[in-house]
Order: C-alpha cells, then sequence, then structure tokens
C-alpha cells in the first residue's frame, strides 16, 4: 500500500514538474516575441522616416559624425551583450542595453532604406513579413532538429564573411546577387534555428528561459539580416 502511494506521489510531482515547466517556456515565448516587435517597431519606424522624409536624409548626410556614433553604440552593446551574462540577464540593464542597441541598429538600417526607392523597402518589408511568419511556423511544426546544426550554421557564417570579403574586390551585379541570395538563405535557416533553440521542448538544445534579451536579439538580427538580402535583390535585380 505505501510503495503505490510512493508511485502515485512520484508520478504527480513528475506531472507537476512538466506543467510548470512547460508554463515558464510559454511565458517566456511570449516575452520574446513581444520584445521582438517592440525591437521591430521602432526599426521599421526608423526605416520608414529615412524612406518617405528627404529632410531626414539630408541632415543625415550634413551630419556624418551620427553615423561613427551609431556604429559605435552598436558594436560596443552587441559585445556588451554577448560576451556578458549580468548585462543580459540583470533587470532594467538589459532592457536599456537593448533599447540603444535597437535604435543604433534602426538608424544604420534607416540610413540604408533611404538609398532605394519606396516601392522597394515595402516591397522587401512584405516578403521579410512572409518568409518571417512563414519560416516560424515551419519551426514550429516541422520534425526536424535544427538545433543541432549549430556548428554547421557557424562553418557556413565564417565562409560567407570570407565571401563577402572577396566580394568587395569582384564588384558586379551577379556577385552582388548571388552574395544576397546566400546572405538571405543562411540566415532563413538560422530563424528556424533560433526559433527552435527559443521552443525548447523535444528539441535536443534549447536556450534558458532567463536569457529572454539573447533570444529576442537573435531573431530580431535574423529578420533584419533577412530584410537587408531581400532589399538588396531586389535593388540590384532592378538596376
Amino acid at each position: 500500500m505505501s510503495s503505490d502511494n510512493h508511485f502515485q506521489y512520484d508520478a504527480e510531482a513528475d506531472k507537476s514538474f512538466a506543467f510548470d515547466d512547460q508554463s515558464i517556456r510559454k511565458g517566456f515565448i511570449r516575452k520574446v516575441y513581444l520584445i521582438l516587435m517592440c525591437q521591430l517597431l521602432i526599426t521599421f519606424g526608423f526605416v520608414s522616416v529615412f524612406t518617405f522624409s528627404k529632410a531626414s536624409q539630408e541632415w543625415v548626410q550634413k551630419n556624418p559624425a551620427l553615423f561613427w556614433i551609431a556604429l559605435a553604440v552598436l558594436i560596443v552593446t552587441m559585445i556588451c551583450m554577448a560576451c556578458c551574462e549580468s548585462v543580459r540577464r540583470k533587470t532594467p540593464l538589459n532592457f536599456i542595453f537593448l533599447f540603444l542597441f535597437t535604435v543604433a541598429e534602426s538608424f544604420l538600417l534607416g540610413m540604408v532604406a533611404g538609398q532605394y526607392q519606396a516601392d522597394e523597402v515595402l516591397m522587401a518589408v512584405g516578403i521579410t513579413a512572409a518568409v518571417a511568419l512563414g519560416l516560424t511556423l515551419f519551426a514550429l511544426q516541422t520534425k526536424y532538429d535544427f538545433t543541432m546544426c549549430g556548428g554547421v550554421l557557424v562553418a557556413c557564417l565564417v565562409v560567407f564573411i570570407i565571401f563577402g570579403i572577396i566580394a568587395i574586390f569582384i564588384p558586379g551585379k551577379v556577385i552582388g546577387l548571388v552574395y544576397a541570395s546566400l546572405g538571405a538563405l543562411l540566415f532563413s535557416v538560422y530563424l528556424v534555428y533560433d526559433t527552435q533553440l527559443m521552443l525548447g521542448g523535444n528539441h535536443k538544445y534549447s536556450i534558458s528561459p532567463e536569457e529572454y534579451i539573447f533570444a529576442a536579439l537573435n531573431l530580431y538580427l535574423d529578420i533584419i539580416n533577412i530584410f537587408m538580402y531581400i532589399l538588396t535583390i531586389i535593388g540590384l535585380s532592378r538596376n
């Protein structure tokens, strides 16, 4: 009788633990996507201003120091968040660093978007939104575990960076299109990988629920890179 009660107690405890773990993970996912939506709203707000306002483009051209300030803020905040666990996990420090990073990234992306026609930017935004939604649904539904591909993705990223450096010395429309297409493909796979890391569950690897800033940052960079490379493809194909 006592052994049966002990078995029932353990089963209920395991069930309770599993429920708690699942509820924590769901709360973590909601928090990550809420932060991501705020980041994307800020970013595409900047993109809209630079795309539709010629005055803002002229103002930036007259103040080139703003580019270097934004770039410095971007690099410093990214290194701090990537390398310092205390920065990523300590509130409100983590939100301050993420906000500064997002504003700097948004400013730089807005400067880039301002060099394109408004219809090209709108087309790139629409395609990026459709791609991001489709890949997220794929990551949720697929039986393939992309979390085991981290090493392969890093190797592909290194090759991609080396190819980009070589492409600088071999200018041309074709190599530009190839580079942008490979970039869009690579970061599309990264989006699936980072989404599954965040989801946890049956995947081999997962990210800690305490790393919601890091998870949001990963997804944000994936989507922004996809947008940049799609915008490049549209711009080159129209020239």
